[in-house]
């Protein structure tokens, strides 16, 4: 059975954180303090030991042979189609082995960072799906910022990188965390491309891999090489779209019939051969943080920093150190329909990469399926194909087990385990439920009084 005959099936059965701030340009003004990020809900999970909690980068290290049945060539992945994997790869940093091997260096590499704790591979740790299973990530001196990190795995599908899209390519995505004051806490460029060119192994490695000595410009590019080789797409819903029926679930194969019709998932996290990752690479104002903030307000306060600068290490400090981090891609674009709005996230692995939203701020699918099912959080910018669902308790189980049967098969275990400690949650606590706002026997402007 082809995908889309497959998509045609189930709509039819259907009928959804240092030092003092250093920023790159001495001139730019720093964002407006705020507050203390609020205390996260629940604790973070499956933490290791090393510093921050990841998994020390020699044991990570260890685990990734494992994931892959072969070394890397740049061939594209089964379910991609050979045009559009072939623009995915910019000119200046076509596949080469050298390049993949020099990324995957620096992106278990501690002395990327001021204080020599924090790499790449800290945010997004092997063990925890590649990310760090914290509502917000921690970075130098134990600062933590305001962004929920997205796991590593598959980033490359992305047209752009961050939450808010503020990065165009992997390449810059890969660079502006290393210099920003709460994560890897590099005064500048400068500074992370002289502690890498040290080192005379590095030396070698950037002459074979890039024919020059190091650079900013290519570290970021051989990070980038390497985080494209991450690609995690063989799971039991791969196999059912292909005609193995046994591979899903009755409750999966329930779920995925309300995915694409009542429950509407479909409508932003659409899958084919050219959107393997389940989203539109848009961005959506769902509400997330309108429980607890004043969008208005913000946004004024936001264009007034921006007018006194609007560089990217401005906008990185905004999404990672204040508040205004909670107007999403506004920073960005200063566009008022952008205001709260959020990139649709990949669901490829998502059994394995909790907790959700920008925020960290649902700890179960459970949890987010809840907060889609009534309609999201009311407020002024919320967007418009978010509405209530009056999706069952059965209906609401199904989805939760169709999102579950897109994990890669090479985490099947901790996907079971996962799936089995979210349920036990969700059993004793679902705070974003609302059936009567779910079922429009309460409004939502009536839920605000």
């Amino acid at each position: 059975m082809s995908f889309l005959a497959v998509l045609i099936l189930a709509g039819a059965t259907a009928g959804a954180v240092s030092a003092q701030p250093q920023p790159a340009k001495p001139a730019a003004p720093q964002p407006p303090a705020q507050a203390a990020p609020p205390a996260a809900s629940a604790p973070p999970i499956l933490l290791g030991n090393g510093p921050h909690g990841a998994m020390p980068s020699s044991e990570q290290l260890t685990k990734l042979p494992g994931l892959f049945s072969k070394e890397p060539d740049g061939a594209p992945p089964a379910g991609v189609a050979d045009s559009f994997w072939k623009v995915l790869v910019p000119s200046d940093n076509a596949f080469d082995a050298k390049r993949v091997a020099l990324g995957k260096k620096l992106y278990f590499d501690t002395r990327l960072s001021r204080d020599g704790t924090v790499s790449c591979a800290t945010c997004h740790d092997v063990s925890r799906g590649f990310t760090d299973r914290r509502p917000t990530s921690e970075g130098v001196d134990g600062k933590l910022g305001r962004r929920n990190a997205p796991t590593s795995m598959n980033a490359m599908f992305f047209n752009t990188l961050f939450l808010d899209g503020r990065a165009a390519s992997l390449e810059e995505q890969a660079r502006l965390p290393i210099v920003n004051p709460i994560e890897m806490g590099m005064p500048d460029g400068a500074a992370a491309t002289k502690a890498i060119a040290a080192v005379p192994e590095y030396q070698r490695d950037f002459q074979a891999a890039y024919g020059r000595a190091v650079s900013y410009e290519d570290i970021g590019r051989a990070i980038a090489a390497f985080e494209r080789t991450l690609v995690f797409l063989d799971a039991p819903f791969d196999r059912f779209t292909v005609g193995d029926a046994a591979a899903l679930s009755d409750d999966a194969k329930g779920g995925w019939a309300l995915f694409n019709g009542k429950a509407r998932c479909s409508t932003c996290h659409q899958f084919s051969s050219n959107s393997p990752i389940g989203t539109n690479n848009k961005f959506h104002n769902i509400g997330v943080s309108a429980r607890h903030q004043d969008f208005n307000k913000l946004a004024g306060r936001a264009l007034t920093s921006l007018e006194k600068s609007n560089t990217k290490e401005t906008m990185d400090q905004m999404a990672l150190e204040t508040d205004l981090s909670e107007l999403g891609r506004f920073v960005v674009t200063r566009n008022r329909s952008d205001i709260g709005g959020f990139k649709t996230s990949q669901l490829r692995n998502i059994g394995i990469t909790s907790p959700y939203m920008h925020d960290g701020s649902m700890q179960t699918l459970w949890d987010v399926v809840d907060h889609y099912n009534k309609g999201g959080e009311a407020n002024p910018f919320l967007d418009g194909g978010i509405e209530p669902l009056a999706l069952s308790e059965r209906e609401v189980d199904q989805v939760v087990a169709f999102l579950f049967s897109l994990t890669d098969k090479r985490f099947a275990e901790a996907n079971q385990k996962e799936f089995d400690r979210q349920r036990a949650v969700a059993q004793k606590s679902r705070p974003f439920r609302d059936d009567a706002l779910a079922n429009r026997k309460k409004l939502p402007f009536e839920a605000q009084k």
